[in-house]
């Protein structure tokens, strides 16, 4: 499976502050949960990196 492999698959993601002063990204989909935890200043290398995927998205489509 890759990155272009579509998949019909529900999953619910919530993104928040820990009390700890992580940044969790956590997703639960068929009765799994996977709970990730980064730095804030890893969560703003992941945003940067979503927003590169979204622009690169965006020039496919247009």
């Amino acid at each position: 499976m890759s990155i272009n492999t579509e998949r019909d698959i529900e999953a619910n993601m919530q993104i928040g502050p820990t009390d700890k002063g992580m940044v969790r990204i956590f997703i639960e989909s068929q009765g799994v949960e996977v709970p990730m935890d980064f730095e804030p200043e890893e969560a703003e290398e992941i945003a940067e990196e979503i927003r590169a995927a979204a622009q690169a998205a965006r020039a496919i489509t247009d």
